[in-house]
């Protein structure tokens, strides 16, 4: 008779059906991962349009909040899809459950602060909750990552909490309120970070790769909305709409190359390169917390592109201009800072490069917005090609 083993296993799932890789094993995102990712083109088009109708500081205060407030999902569910293969159907029920609610939600975000609050924190919090039980579901109950899980999840209530308490009350209070999902999320992901992880390299870079292709998407319907709005005005495209939109498609352009030429592939080889805990470190710190203000640079920029379609020959208010400073801040500053967490090092051009873009803004008063945004698209690309130079006198390696 054949021995029966006795050993008594850990439950793996509350839900059947879920299969989890080997912890081991790496793969790429499934297509229910980026068909989530496309009501997130729709909220950053809100948010490029929020920040066109009230530049102020104020404005773009709050703007930035709904922009990190949208990021809670959209990373927990980067988290959640890393430890469970997105091939697997219940997991891609939610994925299109979460989908399904993030369109009113996107909806939402130009009314947050006003009549869409309870839409906006009802739906986010809703995303957000499924987000953190199918983190949950991703382990082994009572393993260490099923631990460490549950350790991040349980303060996170109280982050959903503060959510639905905010559609209640007016603006003071609910941005407050905002606000203090925003630091329990951090506190409790600061908590959390040095803990036992299972942490897919390669299908982290992707997933970030993609939310910086979909910002930069939103690149283009910013510049799109002046061109088609003159179509339908029946004016035409003038030669500086045309400048413009040459200039700004330059622009996109530049920024991929300055984020997927090197430091995609630079930062994905270093996460491969950690273990252990070291490994859940490095994807908080350089993906969950980096490529936020990465990709609300790009937000940021996309707005000042929209203004300068629209105006090209006048001269770029001041309120455009220092977003589209700010915005490059973000975005190259985000990738140097994410370069310096993995190699110990900054690539000097970028620096350099950011401090000439705010010497530019400062001296640009009156000049067309065009002219400003081709000086801008000459100094990405001189840093570039500097960059470039630099590294290819080097010994050939993966790093930035």
């Amino acid at each position: 008779m054949a021995m029966t083993d006795m050993t008594p296993r850990r439950r793996r799932f509350t839900i059947p059906g879920i299969g989890v890789p080997d912890p081991d094993e790496d793969f790429t995102a499934n297509p229910v991962e980026l068909f989530f990712d496309l009501a997130f083109v729709f909220a950053f088009a809100q948010l490029v349009a929020r920040l066109i109708d009230d530049a102020s500081i104020g404005g773009v205060s709050q703007t930035l909040l709904l922009f990190v407030l949208l990021w809670l999902p959209w990373t927990q569910y980067a988290w959640s899809a890393n430890a469970t293969s997105g091939n697997s159907r219940p997991v891609q029920v939610v994925f299109l459950l979460a989908t399904a609610i993030s369109i009113p939600m996107a909806a939402s975000v130009p009314t947050a602060f006003g009549a869409g609050g309870f839409t906006f924190g009802a739906s986010l919090a809703a995303i957000y909750g499924l987000g953190l039980i199918l983190l949950l579901l991703g382990y082994d109950t009572g393993s260490t990552e099923w631990r460490s899980a549950v350790r991040y999840a349980s303060p996170n209530a109280v982050s959903i909490v503060f959510l639905l308490a905010g559609t209640a009350v007016g603006t003071p209070v609910r941005t407050w309120l905002w606000i203090g999902a925003l630091a329990v999320f951090v506190w409790s992901t600061l908590r959390a970070g040095g803990d036992d992880w299972i942490v897919r390299p390669g299908h982290f870079a992707e997933r970030h790769g993609l939310i910086i292709i979909v910002a930069l998407g939103e690149v283009i319907v910013a510049i799109a909305i002046p061109v088609l709005s003159g179509l339908t005005a029946g004016a035409g495209v003038g030669t500086g709409i045309l400048g413009a939109l040459t200039a700004s498609g330059v622009f996109a352009g530049l920024l991929w190359w300055s984020y997927f030429d090197r430091p995609q592939k630079a930062l994905e080889h270093a996460a491969s390169l950690q273990v252990g805990p070291a490994r859940g470190l490095f994807a908080r710190d350089v993906y969950t917390f980096l490529h936020a203000p990465i990709t609300a640079g790009i937000v940021l920029s996309a707005a000042a592109l929209e203004e300068i379609t629209k105006h090209p020959e006048d001269a770029l208010p001041v309120e455009f201009r220092w977003m589209l400073f700010l915005g490059l801040a973000l975005f190259l500053g985000g990738i140097d800072i994410a370069v310096f967490r993995a190699y110990r090092r900054i690539p000097p051009e970028r620096s350099i490069a950011i401090l000439a873009f705010g010497l530019l803004i400062l001296v640009t008063a009156d000049v067309p917005g065009l002219v400003v945004l081709v000086l801008v698209d000459v100094g990405i690309f001189v840093a570039l090609i500097f960059e470039y130079l630099r590294l290819e006198r080097r010994t050939p390696s993966p790093t930035a």
